[in-house]
Formats: structure tokens, sequence, C-alpha cells
């Protein structure tokens, strides 16, 4: 017989889960709020849009939704140069905003874990702008890396070191000393050795845990910390180094010091507001499921990934070795296996991702040929690219742990790679060096109906241009469709949910299967996956659950086409 891709029924309010580690198996929405709900028509997405539009992530099926930062900034780098913490900045709203954002989450049954962007402030922090004021030697610039410059006047910088955006990691002030900014100019790294700056992080933790959030993505997670005396690196092609050595400004060992500290803080709230039956009587349901931290740590292995997440530090750190691997069975299974055995000695769960706000879509990035990395500026071959990132979602949500959806991955949105330069925002795109600088095509705002200016992203257009055919992506144009990437998503956050032997765990059966297969079993579950290029035979495990794919069935076997994975259960 033939079997279709499966549609989801009608959606269903969540059920919270009461329980201490719901992160150990969680699907969680990265939302990137100036591209994914627009509420007052300025063509910027805001918290109100967000709020607006959580039904949708509730009868979607996820667990939490992660916000990116939405603090009071300049904007240099679309919030990730926070000048004010404990502020929303006015293009996203104000703090009566995220209140109401947090309340009306929690009584749908969402989570919310916010942005928190510890390694460096902006240049318009008060605390920067107070050291440029008071001049060297002063106290203030000890909360950052001011130093002198080499050379006969100083004229040069006092290290090797290059921004992650290309160019020198030093910017030169009027008094003749340099900062350490290792992303933009605007982005001065704090020092940590300096006690007031993580007596400040603690006191902005504690200033959110008190508003009700659920947890905290911690940017750049791995560079608090740099190497004493900021020691040259020699020459070296750095860029080429980041992500696969260990830098004197990257996953330095001080790190965790910070993060056992961290882990105290909510410690203290869960102690707080737990009794011995419960939660106390002033307690909230969420707090029943404990808050965490997700580590963005960039680490050479999956090995020192695992340091973040021992039990007296952070809950969860993101995955990039998995991001990162090219569509081809056994490189997937060395790095699933790698991950799930350096997770399983500290105790944490393997987070799985595939695309977000600062990588090219894995729709797009399957679409091109391997080995290009994770910013690719051509389209590529677009059926293909859909079809693999359709199989690679049903393959990262039946392995073990918690996965993270990209906001409109759901949608199966491409990166925009023809964006006019005169629009671009990306940082890096300016620097000429450093990251390729296309991030901003994973960045464009989300359409949300088949009409409209922007696509029911607002009643204005769009701060990124939106390509004509995303009408017929939208929400609108594939709620209900039978075989819709969106009715894709929403059956398998369903099944996930239903299937006892789905989510947390920390190991797979393999099974045999033909060469550019996986084939995995959990209990009663099997997944299999084929990232080979042709039709392939396998056993029929059982009753189909999903799949990504048309797949025939008959006299025990099944044929699967190129890039489709099915999901069986033999119950």
């Amino acid at each position: 017989m033939s079997q279709q891709p499966s549609a989801a029924p009608a959606p269903a309010t969540v059920t919270v889960a009461r329980r201490r580690d719901w992160w150990r198996d969680a699907v969680i929405y990265q939302v990137y709020p100036r591209s994914f709900a627009d509420s007052n028509g300025d063509g910027m997405g805001d918290l109100e849009g967000v709020r607006s539009r959580l039904p949708y992530l509730r009868d979607l099926g996820v667990d939490a939704v992660w916000l990116s930062p939405f603090y009071a900034s300049p904007q240099a780098d679309a919030g990730y140069d926070v000048a004010d913490y404990r502020a929303v900045d006015p293009m996203f709203g104000n703090l009566l905003d995220a209140d109401a954002l947090i309340r009306d989450a929690h009584a749908l049954g969402l989570r919310i874990i916010v942005d928190l962007v510890p390694n460096h402030s902006s240049d318009q922090h008060e605390w920067f702008k107070r050291a440029l004021a008071e001049g060297p030697g002063s106290p203030s610039r000890d909360r950052y890396h001011f130093r002198p410059g080499k050379g006969e006047n100083g004229e040069l910088p006092p290290n090797d070191w290059e921004s992650i955006f290309g160019g020198p990691a030093w910017t030169r002030v009027a008094d003749g000393e340099w900062y350490l900014h290792l992303f933009a100019p605007e982005q001065p790294d704090f020092n940590w050795e300096h006690p007031a700056v993580g007596d400040e992080f603690r006191s902005i933790l504690r200033f959110w845990l008190d508003m009700g959030v659920d947890g905290f993505r911690i940017d750049v997670a791995h560079g608090l910390v740099k190497a004493e005396g900021l020691p040259d690196l020699g020459g070296a092609d750095q860029l080429k180094l980041l992500g696969n050595d260990v830098m004197p400004f990257f996953d330095q060992d001080g790190v965790h010091d910070v993060y056992r500290q961290w882990r105290h803080v909510l410690d203290e709230y869960a102690e707080n507001e737990l009794g011995p039956e419960g939660p106390s009587a002033e307690g909230r349901w969420w707090a029943t499921g404990g808050r965490i931290f997700v580590a963005e740590a960039w680490t050479p292995t999956v090995e020192r990934t695992a340091n973040y997440v021992r039990p007296d530090e952070l809950h969860q750190a993101f995955n990039f070795q998995y991001l990162s691997t090219d569509w081809d069975a056994k490189e997937l299974r060395a790095v699933i296996d790698r991950t799930l055995e350096a997770m399983r000695p500290v105790g944490a769960p393997a987070t799985w991702v595939l695309s977000n706000h600062d990588v090219t879509r894995h729709a797009t990035r399957f679409a091109n040929p391997p080995g290009l990395g994770t910013q690719i500026r051509t389209a590529g071959d677009r059926e293909l690219g859909l079809r693999r990132a359709r199989a690679a979602t049903l393959l990262m949500l039946a392995l073990p742990g918690s996965a993270y959806v990209y906001q409109g991955e759901e949608l199966g949105l491409p990166d925009v790679v023809d964006l006019p330069d005169e629009v671009r925002q990306d940082p890096a795109y300016f620097r000429g060096a450093g990251q390729d600088g296309f991030r901003d095509g994973c960045r464009v705002p989300i359409p949300w109906t088949r009409e409209g200016s922007s696509y029911g992203f607002g009643s204005g257009g769009s701060w990124l241009p939106q390509p004509a055919s995303w009408g017929e992506l939208s929400i609108e144009a594939q709620t209900g469709v039978a075989g819709s990437t969106l009715e894709l998503y929403r059956g398998a956050l369903r099944v996930r949910r239903e299937q006892a032997d789905l989510g947390a765990g920390d190991a797979v059966e393999w099974l045999r299967a033909p060469e550019g297969v996986l084939a995995f079993r959990r209990g009663e579950f099997v997944c299999v996956t084929n990232t080979s290029g042709e039709s392939v035979t396998t056993p029929a495990y059982g009753r189909v659950l999903l799949a990504s794919g048309e797949l025939t069935e008959a006299d025990g076997e099944a044929k699967l086409p190129a890039d489709t994975t099915v999901w069986w259960t033999t119950a």
C-alpha cells in the first residue's frame, strides 16, 4: 500500500507536565522577536506581536519559547549589544508587555526562556560610558578589558586577537587606551575577573526570575573568561580555528566557576518555591517544572560541551556539532553516538538543533553540496533541500533528549539569499571579513497569511523584504493541508508527546540498515532515515506513525524514497 505523509488532527491544548525535569525532553521554539509578529504596523516585530501569536505556538505543540534579546539596545547587533539589561527596548514594547507575555504564556502551558548576553555590553551601557569618561586607571575601566597599546606610541593593539566579525578585536579611544571587543566595536567585552561584573549579573538573573521567566539562554557562554595575560595567538588563522580549537578567549576553564555561582541562584528559587509536598501556597505552577540555563557554547568537541552541563552547572548546551553535520548517514551516526556518550557521564540530556538566527536555514543548507559550512549564499536545489529538511526534522525529534525549533522552519522556509545589499543589517556583512555576514537571510519576517503587505506579519511592511513566493509557504496556506511541512511538524510533536519511548533518554539501539540509511529502536518505537540519493528497501517495522515522504509497504517490507524518514511503532 502507499503511505502518504501524515497530517495532525485538530490541535489540542498542551497538557503541562508538572515535573522538575521538563527540560530533559522539551521541544523549545526560538522566537526572533523583530521577525515574528508586528502588532503596531511599524515593520518591526514586538513583544505584543509575540503575545498575540502564543496560541499558535501552543497548538503547534512546543513546550517552551525562547526569545532572542529584546532589551534596551542601540541595535548595533540586533539587540546583542545591551545598554540596559532590566529594560525593554521601545521598539519591542516595555516591561508591562514582557510581564503580560510571560503571564499569557504560562496560562497557555508554555514556558518562557529569555536570552542573556553576559560576554559583552553595548558601548552605550552606563558602565562603559562611565569608563570612557573617567579615563585610564579608573575603577570603572576594570570592569572591561582596557589596555595600553603596543608600539612606540601605543599605536598598535595590545595583542593580535581578531574580532569574530572581522578586523582587530581592539578599538582605541581618544585617551590612547584600547578596549577589547570580540564582536563589533559597539560590543565591549566585560572583564569577568572583576567581582562587580558577577554581582551585577546575579542581580540581573534575579530580576527576570522575579518576573517569572523559566530560564535563560546564555549568549557566547564559552567566552566570558579570557586567558591570563591575554596572550597572542601568534599569527594563526583565527577564524579557521574557531570551534576547532581552544582559544585564549573562548572555552577557558574559568567560565565554569561563573556558572556554578549562577546555578546557586536558580537553586535558591527552586527551594523557595517548592515545599516537601510540592509548590508552596505562594508558588506558581511553572515553579514545579524548574528553571533552566541553556548554553550557547561553541567548543571543539562534544566532550568539552559536556563540561558546561555538569550537575552543578547548566542544564543544556546547544549541539553545534550536530547542526554542522552534513546530510550523510555515517557522519550523523558518529555525531549522535559521540553526543550521547559525552552527555551520559554528566547526566545531562542531549540537545539537538538544526537551525537558528545565526546560520543558514537547514532547508537551504541541505539544498546545497556538502562541505559549504553553516552560512551559504546560494539557494541550491529547493525541492531537494525541503525534502531533506523534513527528513532531518523527524530524525532530530526521534533522538533522545531535547530539541530546538527555529521560527519558520515548521513552514519549510528557505534562507533568503538574494537580499539587496542596501537592506542588509548584519554587522558582520559591513566588516568585510570574518563571518560571511549573510545572517539576514535567516532573519526575514515569517509569513502568516497568503496575502497582505507583509503576509500577515503586520499591517505595514517588514524590516527585511519577504520573497513574493512566501504567501504559499504561510501558516494560512499550510494549515490543515495533508502533507504540508507545518502539518508534518504538528503531527511529529503530537506523536512525540503520545509515544512513551520518545523524548528523554540517553541511548538508541542501532539496527542493521542499507548503506546511507540510519535505523534505530527506542523501546517499541523505530526510526529509519534514508540519506542516500535513491530509494531503499527496509523491513516494515510495524505500524507507520509518521513519514516525511511517501513510502510503499508490501510483504513485510517498506520502500523508502531518497531523503525520507519514517516512524514506526511495533506495539
